[in-house]
């Protein structure tokens, strides 16, 4: 069975930082694309980070450019998501997500349309 399983989400200050870990089975991640998505309490799923299989190049929504840092290790078949910096406003439910290279560089909602395993996705809360 090919899937994903996220980890590390919680309960963090603003201001404080989380790691996530998002561990692949049943495929090898190292030729796929990798994606970060989010999607917070009566909002629409927001893709945020991606980064190739070959060449490590990663893309970074707005909302979280210079906070987070994807990255991945094709020998652990894990991908992680370094968050920094984190407001109240990134509190959501995390999703990793794989995919066609080919995807890199599409829109945030293209790209989500065509990602191939998903996880279940870990909660963050940022709050005081």
């Amino acid at each position: 069975q090919k899937q994903f399983v996220e980890s590390g989400g919680g309960l963090v200050q603003p201001g404080g930082s989380l790691r996530l870990s998002c561990a692949a089975s049943g495929f090898p991640i190292a030729y796929y694309a990798i994606g970060w998505f989010r999607q917070a309490p009566g909002k629409e799923r927001e893709g945020i980070s991606c980064i190739t299989s070959s060449s490590g190049r990663t893309n970074y929504a707005d909302s979280v450019k210079g906070r987070f840092t994807i990255s991945r290790d094709n020998d652990k078949n894990t991908v992680y998501l370094q968050m920094n910096s984190l407001k109240p406003e990134d509190t959501a439910v995390y999703y990793c997500a794989a995919g066609s290279n080919l995807l890199f560089g599409s829109s945030w909602p293209a790209l989500a349309h065509g990602m191939d395993y998903w996880g279940k996705g870990t909660l963050v809360t940022v709050s005081s």
